[in-house]
Protein backbone atom coordinates (compact mmCIF):
# COMPACT_ATOMS: atom_id res chain seq x y z
CA UNK A 1 0.00 0.00 0.00
CA UNK A 2 2.14 3.36 -1.07
CA UNK A 3 0.08 6.12 0.36
CA UNK A 4 1.20 9.98 -0.15
CA UNK A 5 0.54 11.98 2.21
CA UNK A 6 -0.61 16.04 1.87
CA UNK A 7 1.43 18.83 3.42
CA UNK A 8 -1.80 18.92 5.95
CA UNK A 9 -1.06 15.78 7.56
CA UNK A 10 2.19 15.79 9.68
CA UNK A 11 4.79 14.24 8.53
CA UNK A 12 6.06 12.74 12.18
CA UNK A 13 2.97 10.32 11.81
CA UNK A 14 4.98 8.42 8.44
CA UNK A 15 7.35 7.13 11.11
CA UNK A 16 4.97 5.90 13.78
CA UNK A 17 2.51 3.96 11.48
CA UNK A 18 2.39 -0.01 11.89
CA UNK A 19 4.32 -2.16 9.29
CA UNK A 20 0.72 -2.30 7.28
CA UNK A 21 1.75 0.80 5.98
CA UNK A 22 5.36 0.79 5.52
CA UNK A 23 5.71 2.22 1.99
CA UNK A 24 4.07 5.27 2.77
CA UNK A 25 5.71 8.69 2.50
CA UNK A 26 5.18 12.28 2.94
CA UNK A 27 5.10 15.11 0.80
CA UNK A 28 8.24 16.71 2.24
CA UNK A 29 10.32 13.46 2.12
CA UNK A 30 9.71 13.33 -1.89
CA UNK A 31 10.61 16.75 -1.94
CA UNK A 32 7.16 18.23 -2.48
CA UNK A 33 6.81 20.72 0.46
CA UNK A 34 4.85 23.48 -0.12
CA UNK A 35 4.25 22.34 -4.03
CA UNK A 36 0.72 23.04 -5.31
CA UNK A 37 -2.02 20.15 -5.97
CA UNK A 38 -1.18 19.58 -8.88
CA UNK A 39 2.29 18.79 -9.07
CA UNK A 40 1.54 16.59 -6.16
CA UNK A 41 -1.31 14.83 -8.09
CA UNK A 42 0.63 14.37 -11.11
CA UNK A 43 3.84 12.67 -8.76
CA UNK A 44 1.64 10.41 -7.27
CA UNK A 45 0.02 9.25 -10.61
CA UNK A 46 3.63 8.46 -11.89
CA UNK A 47 4.49 7.20 -8.76
CA UNK A 48 1.67 4.50 -7.85
CA UNK A 49 0.45 6.73 -4.93
CA UNK A 50 -2.66 7.67 -3.04
CA UNK A 51 -2.77 10.48 -1.37
CA UNK A 52 -4.01 10.96 1.89
CA UNK A 53 -5.45 14.40 2.93
CA UNK A 54 -8.12 16.57 4.73
CA UNK A 55 -7.72 19.07 1.73
CA UNK A 56 -11.12 19.03 -0.49
CA UNK A 57 -9.05 19.95 -3.46
CA UNK A 58 -8.13 16.53 -4.15
CA UNK A 59 -11.53 15.36 -4.17
CA UNK A 60 -12.86 18.10 -6.87
CA UNK A 61 -9.89 16.59 -8.90
CA UNK A 62 -10.97 13.46 -8.43
CA UNK A 63 -14.68 13.94 -9.63
CA UNK A 64 -13.03 15.95 -12.92
CA UNK A 65 -9.85 13.57 -13.70
CA UNK A 66 -10.64 10.13 -12.47
CA UNK A 67 -7.67 7.94 -10.57
CA UNK A 68 -5.30 7.35 -10.70
CA UNK A 69 -4.35 8.65 -8.30
CA UNK A 70 -6.78 7.12 -5.66
CA UNK A 71 -7.72 10.28 -2.72
CA UNK A 72 -8.17 9.36 0.84
CA UNK A 73 -10.14 12.45 2.11
CA UNK A 74 -10.14 12.56 5.60
CA UNK A 75 -13.29 14.24 6.81
CA UNK A 76 -12.49 14.48 10.37
CA UNK A 77 -12.11 17.69 11.65
CA UNK A 78 -8.35 17.82 13.88
CA UNK A 79 -6.77 14.62 14.97
CA UNK A 80 -4.07 14.46 17.30
CA UNK A 81 -0.86 12.64 15.48
CA UNK A 82 -1.83 9.65 17.09
CA UNK A 83 -5.76 9.56 16.89
CA UNK A 84 -4.71 9.82 13.05
CA UNK A 85 -2.29 7.14 13.30
CA UNK A 86 -5.49 5.05 15.19
CA UNK A 87 -8.00 6.20 12.29
CA UNK A 88 -5.53 4.92 9.70
CA UNK A 89 -5.38 1.69 11.64
CA UNK A 90 -9.48 0.80 11.85
CA UNK A 91 -9.89 1.52 8.69
CA UNK A 92 -6.64 -0.68 7.20
CA UNK A 93 -9.34 -2.67 5.66
CA UNK A 94 -11.41 -0.27 4.12
CA UNK A 95 -8.37 1.87 2.62
CA UNK A 96 -6.69 -1.45 1.04
CA UNK A 97 -10.54 -2.48 -0.14
CA UNK A 98 -10.59 0.74 -1.82
CA UNK A 99 -7.47 0.73 -3.54
CA UNK A 100 -7.94 -2.82 -4.75
CA UNK A 101 -11.10 -1.34 -6.29
CA UNK A 102 -11.09 -0.27 -9.99
CA UNK A 103 -14.01 1.77 -9.33
CA UNK A 104 -13.67 4.09 -6.77
CA UNK A 105 -11.83 7.16 -6.93
CA UNK A 106 -12.25 8.54 -3.34
CA UNK A 107 -12.58 6.92 -0.15
CA UNK A 108 -14.17 9.11 2.44
CA UNK A 109 -13.21 8.50 6.56
CA UNK A 110 -15.52 10.43 8.79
Amino acid sequence: MRLLFDENISYRIVRKLPECFADCRHVDSVGLDECNDEIIWHFAKQNGFTVVTFDADFFKKSVIKGAPPKIVWLRTGNLTNSELIELLILNFSAISTFIDNPAQNCLEIF
